[in-house]
């Protein structure tokens, strides 16, 4: 290998050695950049609306997913809780029916309990208690989801509030260097405007979609369960116009 040759294959090594060095330097310099735009503000209000932002962020992301759980279809109307009442109905054991949905805390069993309670008045009395209790309990469900729609309101108020604030602070910069100030004066300000109607945003569009989906999926299992319901108590029906062919648990 000529001696023009050897320098040409060594040149892309020190290059490579040669350009890494800045490319690091430039990586640890965003990471700090970035970790300034989005999470610093040198306002001190600026910088706790940030945070207060921030954790907002990470309690409704941890109560969404409480919600979640909670509200499943399993936990409002169970399948085993449905099988076995729907056994109990089918072989007349109305007593050990009426037992197990008092035991049972499920929207389901509450539901059921309710009916049963108010057979001894009749069909359309049953039918009025699961009415009632359902619009009861499907209130005492979504009372709590209506937290994630004051979240989603109030951050981007805060967001808003933090943006006129840091727009407030860009004024008077401008205002005291009498019109003529230097850019990186107002940069402090229109940053604190910028990123807390960022974290606003951040915060607000999880919370409103969380409490749509709940809230729709709240609502779809409370109607199953009426109707799941609505089918056990049918054979309690009257059967003609006379009152004597209803049924009562202690048939």
């Amino acid at each position: 290998m000529t001696r023009h040759g050897i320098v040409l294959f060594l040149l892309p090594l020190g290059l490579t050695d040669f350009l890494a060095q800045p490319l690091l330097a430039q990586t640890a310099g965003s990471s700090i950049s970035w970790f300034r735009m989005f999470l610093w503000s040198d306002s001190p209000v600026g910088l706790a609306i940030i945070w207060l932002l921030l954790l907002m962020s990470a309690l409704s992301i941890g109560y969404i997913i409480k919600l979640f759980m909670n509200y499943r279809r399993d936990t409002i109307n169970p399948q085993q809780t449905q099988q076995q009442l729907e056994q109990m109905f089918r072989e007349k054991r109305y007593r050990d029916a009426i037992e197990f949905s008092k035991a049972d805390t499920s929207y389901l069993a509450t539901l059921t309990s309710s009916a049963l309670n108010e057979a001894s008045n009749g069909f359309v009395a049953m039918e009025r208690a699961v009415e009632e209790t359902a619009d009861s309990q499907t209130t005492r469900m979504l009372r709590p989801v209506e937290y994630l729609n004051v979240v989603g309101n109030i951050s981007p108020m805060l967001g808003l509030f933090g943006t006129v604030y840091g727009m407030i602070v860009a004024f008077q910069k401008l205002v005291e260097a009498g019109g003529k100030p230097n850019p990186a004066d107002l940069a402090a300000g229109i940053s604190t405007a910028l990123v807390t109607t960022f974290w606003g945003l951040v915060v607000a569009m999880p919370a409103l979609a969380a409490y749509a989906l709940i809230r729709n999926k709240i609502d779809a299992l409370s109607s199953d369960g009426v109707l799941i319901v609505e089918a056990l108590i049918r054979p309690f029906k009257p059967s003609g116009k006379g009152k004597g062919s209803s049924r009562t648990p202690a048939d």
